[in-house]
């Protein structure tokens, strides 16, 4: 059966993107209308019996909380999906009422977009399906559940969620106040759940002892590790407020226990291993020998360096041909032409040479 799904944005590039991000779902069912305004939106759904309304709060004309309401008027069973810049509280409860099932900020975080358009289409999930589950798991989860209903009513939360370190609901008891939020909500605090871990594991605790408040906006929310595998999520109205913080910690302490001892009947438990502490490596070292090593030879005789290879300008140097090692007779040879190019003239002019020394009489002759 079709399902008849209506854009509605004064802007076409908003209108393009919608529609090739429903089309890459590639579900033949989905048949998609668009509208530029609101007026022209209602003529659309004179003509075509609408299952899912995707409209911006903003039009020119009617505005998206006027045009969904005519909308379920003609069609009582359509759903609705808000798009809208608008931050003011009493803006989006009216969307709320209006029977909006998701609420979207600009930029449109589309994952999630698509998991709304699924979820209110009644289709199988593709974007974030459910887990398979069995017979026992289910049991499980039923236990689960009535531990946190229990304490939802107990303490006038709003919704309590045990969510998984993959950023999965596993038991769950209420609502968020905007379910359009939910997945980005679960994706964050798992993120979170992550971050405690691995500061756990740096501070060396040997259990998880955590738990991190949000106070204001649509919820107070406390959020709060049970292991590494688990964590549990509670919000609601005023649940941190300075006269119920207390309580309310207490109880979702309370809670995390019932439902740790619950996961470890079942083998949930997950270790909290210690980080290995760093090892600091050897810097590699390169010894160039100044000269043939012989015994005794002391180690100052020797340069350390701390590169590995010569530097390249080093290196095509000592490949050279022309670059030659002096030999002893190289060096007799150098002098002898020294000495003969400056006449065996000694450089300094208070020094003589040895036959002007002879010839004075300061020196035997060779032959005496």
């Amino acid at each position: 059966m079709d399902r008849v799904v209506l854009i509605v944005d004064d802007q076409r590039d908003i209108l393009k993107l919608l529609r090739a991000t429903l089309e890459s779902l590639k579900n033949p069912e989905i048949k998609i209308f668009e509208a530029p305004s609101g007026e022209e939106a209602l003529l659309e759904s004179s003509r075509h019996k609408i299952d899912l309304l995707v409209t911006d709060y903003l039009l020119p004309g009617i505005t998206g909380v006027e045009l969904m309401h005519k909308v379920r008027a003609r069609h009582p069973e359509a759903r609705g999906i808000l798009i809208t810049g608008m931050t003011d509280r009493k803006i989006r409860d009216d969307m709320l009422n209006a029977g909006a099932s998701a609420i979207f900020d600009k930029p449109i975080p589309l994952a999630d977009f698509l998991d709304a358009v699924e979820r209110g289409l009644g289709l199988v999930r593709t974007i974030f399906p459910p887990e398979k589950t069995d017979a026992k798991t289910e049991s499980r989860q039923a236990r689960l559940s009535d531990l946190l209903a229990n304490f939802r009513q107990d303490y006038r939360a709003q919704t309590v969620f045990l969510i998984n370190d993959r950023g999965l609901v596993q038991a769950r008891a209420g609502s968020l106040h905007d379910s359009s939020m939910e997945v980005s909500i679960v994706s964050t605090v798992t993120s979170i759940h992550h971050a405690s871990l691995k500061l756990a594991r740096h501070n060396h605790q040997e259990t998880l002892e955590s738990y991190h408040i949000f106070r204001g906006g649509d919820h107070d929310m406390v959020f709060v590790p049970v292991n590494p595998l688990y964590a549990l999520l509670v919000a609601g109205a005023g649940l941190a407020s300075d006269d119920r913080i207390l309580e309310t910690v207490n109880g979702i302490l309370s809670l995390r226990r019932e439902v740790e001892r619950l996961l470890r009947t079942i083998g949930a438990t997950g270790e909290l291993h210690a980080i290995a502490p760093a090892v600091d490596l050897p810097v590699p070292q390169t010894i160039v020998e100044t000269a043939p090593t012989k015994p005794g030879r002391k180690l100052t005789d020797r340069l350390i360096t701390t590169d590995a290879e010569p530097a390249p300008e080093m290196e095509a140097l000592l490949e050279n041909d022309k670059v030659k090692k002096v030999k002893p007779k190289d060096v007799d040879e150098f002098w002898q032409k020294a000495a003969e190019t400056h006449g065996r003239k000694p450089l300094n002019s208070d020094v003589i040479s040895i036959e002007e020394a002879r010839k004075l009489g300061l020196l035997p002759d060779e032959g005496k």
